[in-house]
């Protein structure tokens, strides 16, 4: 892998955009989430998304809530 993005750190670790927010607040790079992404053998490793979300509550005390949007990001 040379340089991941957010983009992509979001795409694959199915993150939204408090999870990143809150992963830069812990000072996070995409590759460091990329690499944490559970292999199917690694049944008792969390999600990455719950795994950054434990680490910043631990840290900061609080989890960022979503900011919701206008019906634009309605699903499918």
């Amino acid at each position: 892998m040379k340089h991941a993005t957010w983009k992509e750190a979001k795409r694959r670790c199915r993150l939204n955009q408090a999870d990143i927010q809150m992963a830069k607040e812990l000072g996070m790079k995409p590759k460091s989430l990329i690499k944490n992404i559970p292999a199917p053998k690694q049944q008792w490793k969390a999600p990455v998304k719950v795994w950054v979300r434990e680490l910043y509550e631990e840290k900061f005390g609080k989890v960022l809530k979503p900011e919701k949007t206008g019906p634009a990001q309605t699903g499918k």
